[in-house]
C-alpha cells in the first residue's frame, strides 16, 4: 500500500486511544443500538450512503458478532487472525481481501499497531453494477446474489489470497483513497470500482479460499436481479415470470423469501439509486429524471427519494455539486502510483 495512505490508516483514534489507556473491552455502543452484537449498518453509514470505509480498530478482542450489512476487510498491513461461525479460523496477511456476508458469525482476535486493516461497508444494492460486468458463473458471483438472501444458505464468507494479484490491489487502493480522503460525488466513480474489482476477483477463483454448500436457487435470483438492472425503468413481474417460466405467484413469493424485499421494492430500489447517479453525473432537470427512472407522479417520486436520502432531489444534487467543489479546491493531491 501506498506509504501516505498507511500511515494515515495508521494513526491511534480515539476509541484505540481509550483502549491503550486503560479500556478493557469493545465499547458496543459504537456499533449497535441492540442487545445482541449485531454490527448496524445505521451506526456505519451515513444516511442514504450505500458504501464506506473506516479502520479496523487495534489492540482489543471483537467478541463474536454479525452485521447486517456486507463487510469487506482488506490488510493493509501485518495480519489479523478471524474465528468464523465458532470454528474456522482465517488468518488475513498483508494485501488479502476477506468478504463476509450478514449470515457470518466473526470473532477477530487483538491486533497489533502494524497490523492495519480497513473495513468496507457496503450495502447489497452497492454490487448492481457488478451483477452486469460478472456474467459466468463462478463463487465470487454466487456469493454477491448470496447476500441479498435472507435464509442461512450458501457462502458466508470468501478469502481471497490475492497479494501479488498488481490489478486487484491497485483498485483496492483506489476504493481506499476516495473514501479515507472523502472525495465527494464520486458515488458512480466508487461504483464502477467495485465493479471492476469483483470482475478481477472472478479472473482469479483459484486464489479464493471458500466455505458453504451447494448454492441452490442462486441462478434463479441472478435472473431477477439481472432483470431489474435491465429493466427498472418499465420491467414487470409478470414479464419476469414470463422470461424465467415461473408462476407469477409462485415468483414473486421467491423474491420476498429469498431477498426479504418485494418485486416492488426492489424495482424502487434500484430506480432511486439510479435517480442519485443522474442528479450527481447530468445536468437533467428533476422532472425529467422522474421520467427517466420510470415514474410519472413527482409528489410520489420526491416523497419516497426523500425517506431514502434524507432530503429532496435538489438537495441532493446541490450537496453532492459542492462536495465535488470541495474536492476541486483540495490541494493536498497525490497519486497512487
Amino acid at each position: 500500500m501506498h506509504e501516505i495512505l498507511l500511515e494515515q490508516l495508521k494513526q491511534i483514534t480515539p476509541e484505540e486511544k481509550e483502549l491503550l489507556e486503560g479500556q478493557a473491552d469493545v465499547d458496543k455502543s459504537l456499533y449497535t443500538s441492540g442487545k445482541g452484537f449485531v454490527v448496524d449498518k445505521d451506526k456505519m453509514l451515513a444516511r442514504g450512503k450505500l458504501f464506506d470505509i473506516r479502520p479496523h480498530t487495534r489492540f482489543v478482542h471483537f467478541p463474536e458478532h454479525t452485521h447486517n450489512y456486507i463487510e469487506i476487510i482488506y490488510m493493509c498491513s501485518g495480519t489479523t487472525t478471524h474465528i468464523i461461525n465458532k470454528k474456522i479460523r482465517v488468518v488475513l496477511q498483508q494485501g488479502e481481501l476477506l468478504f463476509l456476508n450478514s449470515n457470518a458469525r466473526q470473532e477477530i482476535l487483538p491486533a497489533g499497531e502494524e497490523d492495519v486493516a480497513v473495513n468496507f461497508i457496503v450495502l447489497p444494492e452497492f454490487f448492481h453494477q457488478a451483477f452486469q460486468m460478472v456474467e459466468e458463473d463462478n463463487v465470487v458471483r454466487d456469493f454477491l446474489v448470496g447476500t441479498l438472501q435472507r435464509k442461512h444458505q450458501g457462502m458466508d464468507f470468501i478469502h481471497f489470497q490475492v497479494s501479488d494479484v498488481l490489478p486487484v490491489q491497485n483498485l483496492v487502493e483506489n476504493l481506499v483513497w476516495s473514501l479515507l480522503c472523502d472525495e465527494g460525488g464520486k458515488s458512480a466513480v466508487n461504483q464502477t470500482t467495485m465493479a471492476l474489482l469483483i470482475q478481477q476477483l472472478s479472473r482469479h477463483t483459484d486464489r479464493i479460499r471458500v466455505v458453504g454448500p451447494d448454492q441452490f436457487d442462486r441462478r434463479l435470483l441472478f435472473s431477477v436481479l439481472r432483470y431489474i438492472e435491465d429493466n427498472y425503468r418499465e420491467g414487470t413481474l409478470t414479464e419476469l415470470a414470463e422470461m424465467t417460466r415461473q408462476p407469477v405467484s409462485g415468483l414473486s413469493r421467491f423474491i420476498k423469501r429469498e431477498s426479504g424485499q418485494t418485486f416492488q421494492q426492489l424495482l424502487m430500489q434500484k430506480r432511486l439509486t439510479q435517480a442519485a447517479y443522474l442528479l450527481t453525473n447530468t445536468k437533467l432537470a428533476v422532472e425529467d429524471i422522474v421520467v427517466a427512472v420510470g415514474y410519472d407522479n413527482n409528489s410520489y417520486f420526491h416523497r419516497i427519494f426523500k425517506e431514502r436520502y434524507g432530503m429532496t432531489p435538489k438537495k441532493y444534487r446541490d450537496a453532492e455539486a459542492a462536495a465535488g467543489r470541495n474536492e476541486s479546491a483540495n490541494k493536498d493531491v497525490f497519486f497512487i502510483k
